[in-house]
């Protein structure tokens, strides 16, 4: 049970300080966006990995790092955690986060972005959060939280730059419970990222036979 607590909470954070700081106009947000997930997964790592992302989970089992039995709770708890943050961020600012590829970019392209970031950011987990050369590192957090805001920056424009499909997801859902339009194209967020996180786990096992 605490690892799915850890997952919601970490979840949260993370979708909360994308909603605050897009729909407020922040400046930079990637920074804010990578540094909040790099807090929640140096806080909560040690205890359920710190996923907050349901493609980072269906890496980590396919690389073997967790069992097959606990993915759908995962998803449930980021899920979760994605669904409560979108809504308290409408709460807080009256407007509700809205993720979509960038005007004039094809659901191809957005797709192709969020695969490959969603694949970088896999790769990275897995190899500075999960193997064995890497063990009891303290950069794992930092890096993580870099990969997710070079994505930003790189492809925050093109794809939306969620790379997660709780990121994508739940505030599409929160839009629809509020009787608002959500992005019709918002199962690229399923999509591409799952692919993109599979793929890198299939790397990782290409290239750490011996685990």
């Amino acid at each position: 049970m605490k690892q799915y607590l850890t997952e919601v909470i970490g979840t949260f954070f993370l979708v909360l300080t994308i909603g605050l700081s897009v729909t407020q106009g922040i400046l930079l947000p990637p920074i804010a966006i990578g540094a909040a997930l790099m807090i929640m997964v140096y806080a909560g790592g040690h205890i359920s990995g710190g996923h907050y992302n349901p493609a980072v989970t269906l890496a980590a089992w396919i690389r073997g790092a967790l069992p097959a039995g606990q993915v759908i709770p995962y998803w449930a708890s980021q899920l979760a955690g994605g669904v409560a943050a979108a809504w308290l961020c409408y709460q807080i600012t009256g407007h509700a986060l809205h993720v979509a590829p960038g005007d004039s970019v094809t659901w191809k392209m957005a797709m192709g972005g969020e695969m490959i970031f969603t694949f970088a950011l896999a790769y990275v987990v897995l190899n500075v959060a999960t193997a064995k050369e890497t063990q009891g590192n303290s950069y794992f957090g930092l890096a993580i939280g870099s990969t997710v805001m070079v994505g930003a920056f790189a492809m925050g424009g093109v794809s939306g730059g969620a790379f997660n499909p709780a990121v994508g997801l739940a505030p599409a859902l929160v839009e629809m419970l509020l009787g608002k339009a959500a992005s019709p194209v918002a199962w690229i967020y399923v999509v591409g990222p799952l692919f993109g996180a599979a793929a890198a786990a299939l790397v990782f096992r290409i290239q750490h036979p011996g685990e």
